[in-house]
């Protein structure tokens, strides 16, 4: 089984539901759940999951700090939040602290579970109500980039920005394009230099609403 899900909800009642959610599908496995910030970083290091469903507001250790010391700790985990909150300073929040997805609690089921395997075959997951939200949040305080920028880019940095627009990770990126990682992080730093953008989340969600990830 090659994606495993680590669940992460201070509510037993809730880690059973997404549970039995995900049990449903044969592609996906449980590594295991925690019920606090603290609990999930040393889960993660003990079960090696693909993919770690996180909810924000916990007690003990919140999963935004939880978060960046999971990033911090080169834990390559795809990471996405599932909360009830919708607010935008917490989206923006997560999202530059490095998860790869942003889900709410509120979603219909199957809607849940659709984009949850998003997530485990690579790709980013947004809940469908937040995209304006990080419109809003891309397009302030500056500007976003114009529609010449694309003409800025390399051949290869083109290649990469696409890969993010889909979500891959930068060891995915890596693997397809048959380079390093570290050269995948230079042309990452450099694509955004030229964006004006301050992240690959920033990058993924205007070249999204760009149409480069077609």
């Amino acid at each position: 089984m090659s994606n495993t899900i680590l669940i992460v909800d201070d509510h037993p009642l809730f880690r059973r539901g997404v549970r039995q959610l995900l049990e449903m599908d044969p592609e996906l496995a449980i590594a295991g759940e925690a019920a606090d910030g603290d609990a999930a970083l040393e889960a993660a290091t003990r079960l090696s999951p693909t993919l770690i469903l996180m909810d924000l507001n916990m007690a003990r250790r919140d999963g935004l700090s939880a978060l960046r010391t999971l990033r911090q700790e080169g834990v390559e985990a795809r990471i996405v939040m599932l909360t009830v909150s919708d607010a935008e300073e917490d989206v923006v929040a997560a999202l530059r602290a490095g998860a790869d997805g942003y889900l709410l609690k509120d979603m219909e089921p199957e809607d849940l579970l659709a984009a949850i395997k998003e997530a485990a075959e690579g790709r980013m997951a947004i809940s469908p109500r937040l995209a304006g939200l990080l419109a809003r949040a891309l397009s302030g305080p500056r500007e976003a980039p114009g529609d010449d920028a694309l003409d800025a880019l390399t051949a290869r940095e083109g290649e990469i920005l696409r890969a993010l627009a889909r979500g891959l990770s930068n060891k995915q990126i890596a693997r397809r394009l048959a380079i390093s990682e570290g050269t995948v992080k230079v042309h990452v730093r450099n694509l955004l230099r030229k964006l004006g953008l301050r992240s690959r989340v920033e990058a993924a969600v205007w070249a999204v609403q760009a149409g480069v990830d077609q």
